[in-house]
């Protein structure tokens, strides 16, 4: 298809009168709805009017309240473990470290706890330093905090099947 002089001068008229590229190909016969687009963006053509029934807004629909059901949420959102009541039997930040036994990033290997203690950005923050156990990454008491079992309240809330 080739776009004669004519084509062009009525494709640019279709266009100002707020006609859409679809329209203005089944008007010309014989094009697509994107070779009209893309003869657009090479003319250079911007500005078009708007068609009477794009330029006035439509009226909402009016919505009925009393079709509308409301469920309460939690007000725990996000990690659903943070909704249950762990009853904590250590905190992880409370034993003292020894001075000799403390590690910055760069002294930690294989055989030393790598349990962050403090804040990062803190000139105090370092490692915990201690011997690891069992192949993990931290010391006896560190992997205890990181790896909890499910607590047994935890699956007691779960309902059972079937009910």
């Amino acid at each position: 298809m080739n776009w004669t002089d004519e084509r062009v001068e009525l494709l640019k008229k279709l266009w100002a009168d707020g006609l859409s590229a679809s329209q203005i190909a089944a008007e010309l016969g014989g094009i697509t709805r994107n070779a009209v687009i893309g003869k657009v963006h090479r003319l250079g053509l911007s500005g078009r009017a708007k068609s009477p029934a794009s330029s006035t807004p439509r009226p909402r629909k009016t919505r009925s309240g009393g079709h509308m059901l409301r469920v309460p949420r939690h007000s725990v959102r996000g990690n659903t473990a943070l909704a249950y009541d762990y009853e904590a039997d250590f905190e992880p930040d409370l034993i003292e470290i020894p001075l000799a036994q403390r590690k910055t990033l760069l002294e930690l290997n294989d055989r030393t706890c790598h349990w962050p203690i403090g804040d990062p950005g803190s000139a105090e923050f370092f490692f915990c330093g201690g011997e690891t156990v069992n192949e993990l990454p931290y010391c006896a008491y560190h992997a205890r905090v990181a790896y909890q079992p499910a607590h047994e309240r935890r699956r007691d809330k779960r309902p059972a099947r079937g009910s």
